[in-house]
């Protein structure tokens, strides 16, 4: 039983990390590291919570009461894995400049001044 209960605090709580850093995946653009940094940290912790999510099913772990919720939990932690590390290397995909880069733009201009 303390296993099961390890898996499922596990599973959650990575989830819940990868969650946060998907949300500030903004703040991580401002320098050039940084988004590679999050994308890596956040297929690693949604490939972990899935590994955790289908252990747990498969032991006969119940999350929330549910024992049936684990493995689309799984499922969508490895969609956000995949979703996460897809690399647009720069592409503008939304059709309008981005905050930061019209920042880098100023701080070249006036460097080169």
């Amino acid at each position: 039983m303390e296993l099961l209960a390890t898996l499922e605090t596990a599973s959650i709580t990575l989830c819940g990390i990868a969650m946060l850093l998907w949300m500030s995946i903004g703040t991580f653009t401002r320098a050039e590291w940084g988004e590679a940094f999050a994308q890596k940290t956040i297929f690693v912790l949604c490939v972990t919570s899935a590994i955790l999510l289908f252990s747990l099913h498969h032991l006969g772990g119940e999350l929330w009461g549910s024992r049936n919720v684990a493995i689309p939990f799984a499922m969508t932690a490895l969609i956000v894995a995949a979703a996460g590390s897809l690399n647009i290397k720069g592409q503008d995909v939304q059709g309008e400049i981005n905050p930061h880069e019209i920042m880098r733009m100023r701080k070249q201009e006036r460097n080169e001044d």
